[in-house]
């Protein structure tokens, strides 16, 4: 109940503020609800009285905290749009270089969960990248650079994990082409070594299920992935593991070959 009567409240204030005819004073308003962090107040003031001052010098100020109120109240698509909008209106504004980066920011905030379609996180990175690019000696650049980190690692995470599922599913030739896929996306991953030994079992497991007649073709493709592995990851603590996968299938060709003389002879 103290909720609601507090909702009420601003309402009906709000209201009777919007209905007065003085434009000055719907401003004063509209600053101490934002300084207050009232932002959904300060936002519907400031956009009424915006009309009003269009022109004068306090107009700028009044669209700079009005973008803001989109983005305190999170709402980032229209919080873009309208820094967006600000860096048209205001080109020679000193706050330019803040408010092409919080359009970048805002990108970033609506980047979503790595399951889900990252359309918003390359076009974060995109525009956090043209932002570097445009003020090359911003302070702010070096936070720019991590959040295109976060954004890569992101997307890496999400086209593992699509890899993965393929490799769970059974679909060990669609596996091994789609970590091939991964570690040519992002050759300087960290667990670029992990991924390559995934691709030699996807296509270990793929020449074990084949028919006879493709299956030394297919162990010798995981004996020239093993051998790309060791001149790719020469320190890795892998490289074991991928010996025995060189082993299991010259030995597999091996024994495809002594069988098919058994069978000629």
């Amino acid at each position: 109940m103290i909720i609601l009567a507090g909702v009420l409240f601003s309402c009906n204030g709000i209201n009777k503020i919007l209905k007065s005819k003085d434009p000055e004073y719907k401003l004063r308003m509209a600053e101490q609800f934002y300084v207050k962090k009232k932002y959904h107040l300060a936002q519907a003031l400031y956009e009424d009285v915006m009309p009003n001052f269009r022109g004068s010098p306090l107009f700028e100020d009044i669209y700079y905290k009005y973008a803001y109120c989109a983005y305190y109240q999170k709402d980032y698509l229209n919080a873009e749009n309208l820094f967006k909008s600000f860096l048209e209106a205001f080109p020679n504004s000193t706050r330019n270089e803040e408010v092409d980066y919080m359009r970048a920011y805002s990108f970033y905030k609506m980047s979503p969960k790595v399951a889900l379609d990252q359309t918003n996180t390359v076009k974060a990175m995109g525009m956090l990248q043209t932002f570097i690019n445009t003020h090359p000696n911003s302070p702010r650049n070096k936070e720019a650079t991590e959040l295109i980190d976060i954004c890569r690692n992101k997307l890496e995470e999400k086209e593992r994990m699509a890899a993965q599922l393929y490799f769970d599913l059974g679909q060990f030739r669609a596996a091994g082409v789609a970590y091939t896929s991964l570690l040519n996306n992002f050759p300087d991953a960290q667990k670029g070594d992990e991924y390559k030994l995934m691709v030699i079992k996807s296509y270990f497991k793929f020449a074990e299920l084949s028919v006879d007649e493709k299956k030394a073709e297919r162990f010798e493709q995981v004996v020239a992935e093993c051998n790309d592995f060791i001149d790719r990851f020469p320190e890795s603590q892998l490289v074991k593991e991928v010996e025995r996968y060189i082993t299991l299938s010259n030995n597999s060709i091996k024994n495809l070959s002594n069988e098919q003389t058994k069978t000629s002879t």
